[in-house]
């Protein structure tokens, strides 16, 4: 198994993929590790794949809104 992100902007457009991760837990700390620097670079949301098949997304990048 293989697992990446796919990197989008607020309504969908893909700009960009991740390293590979040998596993989930490996791609969910990267992220959650990185995620400011991702919002810094014009990413939105993310989803996560394992290999082809998306596992979950899109995911904001951005706070909520109370």
């Amino acid at each position: 198994m293989t697992w990446t992100w796919k990197f989008e902007t607020a309504i969908g457009d893909e700009v960009g993929r991740s390293e590979v991760f040998e596993s989930r837990g490996d791609a969910e700390s990267w992220v959650g590790e990185t995620f400011g620097q991702l919002v810094e670079d014009g990413i939105d949301q993310v989803r996560l794949f394992d290999g082809d098949t998306e596992v979950y997304g899109p995911m904001s990048l951005h706070a909520e809104n109370s």
